[in-house]
């Protein structure tokens, strides 16, 4: 018998952790974003770092916001403000894998938020963006499932 709840607690473990790992969203501590507020990108076009009063969760994440104004403008429309791919690496969804993403490596366009690796890789993403978006467009559903 305790070798059954043994192996049980063992299969949910493993369970949950597959499951943490097969994200949509990218999230490191269960705070999206690295804790920086997406609103901000597109109303200050600047990275601004959220605060700890302003959460609101959405799709597993903690999302943090500099102020009640940012909070509630992605409360009624999330999908708006949330970075394309989960938040997770642009240029490596364009490549066919999962990366995280460094906040300061960031570009809005067409009123959508892309973030990358780190600066280097955004330059690179900048060059070709057009076709990068249609390559990651294309991959994302295979590549949000990836661990």
């Amino acid at each position: 018998m305790k070798k059954l709840a043994g192996s049980i607690i063992v299969l949910l473990v493993l369970s949950i952790q597959l499951q943490a790992q097969k994200s949509e969203i990218f999230v490191k501590d269960s705070v999206a974003v690295r804790g920086y507020d997406v609103v901000a990108y597109f109303t200050q076009s600047a990275p601004v770092k959220g605060n700890s009063e302003f959460v609101y969760v959405w799709k597993g994440g903690k999302w943090y916001f500099a102020n009640r104004e940012n909070q509630e403008a992605f409360k009624a429309s999330p999908e708006k403000y949330a970075p394309q791919y989960g938040g997770y690496c642009a240029y490596g969804t364009a490549g066919g894998y999962k990366a995280p993403t460094d906040p300061d490596a960031w570009t809005v366009s067409d009123g959508k938020l892309y973030l990358n690796y780190n600066k280097k890789v955004m330059e690179n993403w900048r060059k070709d963006q057009a076709n990068f978006i249609d390559k990651a467009n294309k991959n994302w559903p295979t590549v949000k499932l990836q661990e």
